[in-house]
């Protein structure tokens, strides 16, 4: 996987400054390509033990082939971009919550990357899954996807032992409708599970991961797309026996612009099961809580930027999922090489105005 793709047409500063990537994923390697190529130093700080985010450790390796990440990394280091990994880098001294943090083993203060660089580019994804309300959640058996899935590759990728992977049992509820359900759902077959259910409170029309993916994806490989229920419990003494689920119909359209799902009263049933994986969206994971910095973050945690990725604090820039939230690879790696040129701009003109 190239991260360097429009190289030979950049112009090239002599001498470069220096800027520090928060992030190891797609659009802080893009970045990090570009910005190189442009003749500035380039560190890389990642809280996993190599480069590569989600592309290595989220994203099933039939996806994304694990060894073209790697030679795309190798590509960078020869170019002279050095990576600092097992490093965290976030602003209150704390280990923030969020899947893969445990790999750190180094916190550097967020505002001591910002003084010791002439720009910083923070891209450090959507990290942080969030969690499933209900009752029961609590009990073994109960996973968050994201948390499944890190665990698999990490274990895969020589990080971690066998015994940090979660069982998956034979009958697998995947709850979500969106890319990472998709993998979760996939990864779980291929664990072993003869039986898995996709649960999804709106229909394929609806779901993130789009109805050609579902059917493409799921449904073909022998996954249960079940459309209309939603979790309202999980059933069970020491482990998981069941999902508990109401049926939904789909009423008026709420801010998104979809359907607004809505329970059917007397629906209620359960799906007897081994697993359930949650899989209903994740945040976003700046390297600060609000006002820590200065730097504002909008209502949905995502950090604000103008239409030249600049945040408000002079020097930061932000890209990636951190800005839009969770988003295909191309989307994210193409706003990594956007960042890069508006990086390069700011540093050969000095101006930080308007």
């Amino acid at each position: 996987m190239k991260f360097t793709m429009r190289c030979r047409d950049l112009p090239r500063r002599s001498p470069g400054k220096t800027v520090a990537v928060i992030g190891a994923g797609p659009a802080g390697l893009a970045a990090a390509g570009h910005l190189a190529c442009m003749g500035h130093s380039v560190e890389v700080y990642d809280m996993l033990p190599e480069p590569g985010g989600l592309l290595l450790f989220g994203i099933p390796s039939f996806r994304i082939p694990r060894e073209n990440v790697r030679v795309g990394v190798k590509e960078l280091l020869e170019m002279g971009v050095r990576f600092h990994v097992r490093t965290l880098v976030y602003c209150d001294g704390h280990m923030p919550e969020m899947e893969g943090v445990n790999m750190a083993e180094r916190v550097v203060d967020f505002r001591d990357i910002v003084k010791s660089h002439d720009a910083v580019l923070i891209a450090t994804g959507t990290w942080r899954s969030r969690h499933l309300e209900v009752p029961g959640a609590e009990l073994p058996g109960v996973y968050l996807a994201l948390d499944y899935l890190f665990r698999i590759y990490a274990h895969e990728l020589g990080y971690l032992p066998g015994s940090a992977v979660y069982p998956t049992g034979r009958r697998v509820a995947v709850i979500g409708g969106g890319l990472t359900a998709i993998d979760a759902a996939l990864e779980a077959r291929m664990q072993g599970a003869t039986d898995v259910y996709v649960l999804y409170r709106r229909t394929a029309n609806e779901a993130p991961a789009g109805k050609a993916n579902i059917e493409r994806e799921l449904v073909r490989r022998g996954v249960h797309f079940v459309e209309l229920v939603s979790p309202i419990g999980f059933v069970g003494d020491s482990r998981l026996r069941a999902v508990r689920l109401v049926r939904m119909r789909l009423g008026e359209r709420d801010a998104s612009g979809r359907p607004r799902p809505e329970p059917v009263p007397g629906s209620e049933h359960e799906l007897e099961v081994d697993t359930s994986l949650v899989a209903i969206g994740e945040e976003p994971t700046p390297p600060f809580s609000n006002g820590c910095t200065g730097i504002a973050l909008n209502g949905d945690k995502t950090v604000n930027v103008d239409g030249r990725f600049r945040t408000t604090m002079r020097g930061v820039f932000a890209a990636g999922d951190v800005v839009h939230g969770p988003s295909m690879i191309g989307k994210a790696m193409s706003t990594g090489i956007n960042v890069a040129l508006a990086i390069d701009e700011y540093l050969t003109s000095g101006s930080w105005r308007a």
